[in-house]
């Protein structure tokens, strides 16, 4: 059985990344990308659908484990009653290959470990065919199956059953390591890594990418760790932002709401933009509009609201079934249906990103405001359309107050490239347009009987996602329209203290079960306390949200409140950028408070 979300940590080389437990084992890994099928799938049912286990024999041994400061090179440090060794577990950065490295250090005594090996290509769908070959003065395993194939260098390895394995000493002072290296198998084995010197480059950069992050304030290391987790989902070669790095992780520990995260949501990555950028990566901002202008080049209305990692349009989903689920929460799903959904917000979540690069510096390329443009003329040409909204609703389309406040908020930006950088564009007609939209969403998604802005048209209900609304300027944190939606929400959707998305059993999303609280909400509602004079209650939660985060600082996409398991895909990007939103708007609501405290002196 796999292990609780929250005892897995992320090691990554910025095209993919495996899940590695406090156990020892490596029980997710897709190579060479984020998208690719699994070769260590365990995650997703049991042992036999491949791992890599580096332990101790001891079965009374301890381990305790951090990454080495600002990087996703991770040590796990065992204590055994003969003495003590550390595992240090990387993907090196740089070399355009695919390598995991597992490197066993002495540090006390002298320590017996065993090695367990399942390799299971394509989702556990393909047995290799396994092979010891020279390698130098020693052996390797090679391993191949259809287009994939692996070396594996280190201590001797004995077949079993469809396993392989090793037994060895590491005494004090000593090291053994072990890589694992895919490839193409048509092609042959790479040649050796120097672990040295690719532990050394690996630590190095990513430490010296930590340097540049801008971060002051309370839940600083939060902060740094989340900026790190967003750099370390997004491709480097690309620039595609994934939303998290696993698929079919449930929503609800044994139920059936399991998609695919691995691909690249236009929302989820313009919000990490912002993130990103607001703390000084004003690079990765004109990565990421080099990204989108790829993926969408073309006839706006061919706009999807996902991509593949390098702009792939083709996301066909489809069930596994050899793989069980985590935990038996089934179907396990690869693609993701929601690519052919029309989501009227993501206009307004991409153009506002894009104004925030400019308002920072980044200049407009050639290319990148007629890029806008084109999306602005597809909004006036949709922007009345019911959508599938935020939350990827499969039930009935309908028309979202926080789709058509983000239509607003598109074409908000679009008058502003206008009018504050001088850029070409039809202002009046976007104007006028911005004022229908709003005059819109108020006569038709409030609810004046309890004084709160609504899910959608015609709906009493209210959403979660109506919290953005001030995030945007739509309304003032402060406004009575907003604090009344604020305590709607409070009274529908908070769950032991955390915001629920929306009501699952209104049957507005179409889908059988339900879901636990979803961290981005109550983050966004900790931003929300703050802008709007809430500052203890904002404090509290943000406090509250931080404890969910594990030893390593992860977060996955929801929390179960009762027993604070980690639940859906980890980890989830959406949930660390809030994260890092929230954090900022306390350390502005401070700052104002204390900048505001002289003048309070001086009147009294």
């Amino acid at each position: 059985m796999p292990l609780p979300l929250e005892n897995y940590a992320l090691v990554g080389d910025l095209h993919t990344g495996c899940l590695v437990g406090t156990d020892g084992s490596v029980d997710w890994l897709c190579f060479p990308r984020f998208d690719s099928a699994s070769m260590f799938g365990a995650l997703l049912g049991d042992r036999d659908h491949g791992r890599w286990l580096v332990a101790p024999v001891d079965a009374e041994a301890t381990s305790t484990r951090r990454y080495l400061d600002d990087t996703f090179v991770l040590v796990t440090r065992w204590t055994t009653s003969t003495g003590v060794v550390e595992v240090t577990d990387l993907m090196p950065i740089g070399d355009r290959r695919a390598d995991l490295v597992r490197r066993v250090t002495g540090v006390e005594g002298t320590v017996t470990l065993h090695e367990d090996l399942r390799i299971r290509f394509g989702y556990s769908t393909a047995l290799p065919w396994v092979r010891q070959l020279p390698d130098g003065d020693d052996v390797a395993l090679v391993a191949t199956a259809g287009p994939d194939a692996v070396v594996v260098r280190g201590p001797h390895l004995t077949a079993a059953d469809h396993t392989h394995a090793a037994r060895f000493d590491v005494a004090a002072g000593e090291t053994v390591d072990m890589t694992l290296t895919w490839y193409p198998s048509h092609r042959e084995p790479p040649t050796p890594i120097d672990v040295d010197e690719r532990l050394a480059q690996t630590t190095a950069w990513w430490q010296d990418w930590a340097s540049r992050c801008e971060v002051t304030g309370a839940w600083s290391a939060e902060v740094r760790r989340s900026l790190l987790i967003l750099r370390a989902l997004t491709n480097e070669d690309t620039g595609g932002i994934v939303a998290a790095a696993t698929t079919s992780l449930p929503e609800q520990l044994g139920g059936s709401r399991n998609w695919d995260y691995r691909y690249v949501w236009l929302r989820d990555a313009s919000m990490t933009l912002q993130a990103l950028i607001l703390h000084g990566f004003a690079e990765e901002a004109e990565q990421w509009r080099g990204w989108l202008l790829r993926a969408i080049a073309g006839d706006p209305a061919d706009v999807q609201i996902m991509y593949g990692l390098a702009g792939e349009r083709l996301l066909l989903e489809r069930e596994v079934a050899e793989l069980p689920g985590y935990e038996g929460a089934s179907p396990v799903r690869v693609g993701n249906a929601a690519f052919t959904q029309y989501q009227g917000d993501v206009f307004g979540e991409v153009m506002v990103a894009l104004h925030e690069a400019r308002l920072l510096g980044v200049a407009e390329s050639e290319y990148s405001w007629p890029l806008q443009r084109a999306l602005m003329q597809y909004v006036e040409d949709n922007w009345d359309r019911p959508d599938n909204g935020i939350w990827e609703i499969r039930g009935e389309l309908q028309h979202f107050t926080h789709s058509r406040v983000m239509v607003w908020a598109a074409l908000d930006r679009a008058v502003a490239g206008v009018e504050q950088f001088g850029l070409e564009g039809p202002v009046e007609r976007w104007r006028r347009l911005r004022d229908e939209v709003r005059a819109e969403i108020e006569r038709e998604g409030w609810d004046p009987t309890r004084g709160t802005y609504t899910q959608h048209y015609g709906s009493t209900e209210v959403d979660a996602s109506l919290l953005q609304m001030a995030q945007v300027g739509f309304v003032a944190p402060d406004d009575p329209r907003m604090t009344g939606t604020v305590a709607a929400i409070e009274h529908d959707l908070l769950h032991d203290g955390l915001l629920l998305r929306y009501r699952t059993e209104s049957g507005v999303d179409g889908l059988a079960g339900g879901e636990n609280p979803f961290l981005t909400c109550s983050f966004w509602l900790v931003e929300q306390y703050a802008r709007s004079g809430r500052l203890d209650d904002a404090t509290a939660l943000m406090d509250r949200l931080v404890g969910y985060a594990n030893d390593v600082g992860m977060l996955s996409e929801e929390v179960e409140v009762a027993t604070g398991r980690h639940v859906g895909n980890t980890p989830q990007a959406l949930s660390h950028l809030a994260l890092v939103r929230a954090a900022d708007a306390i350390s502005g609501a401070r700052e104002a408070s204390r900048e505001a405290e002289p003048a309070r002196a001086s009147a009294s």
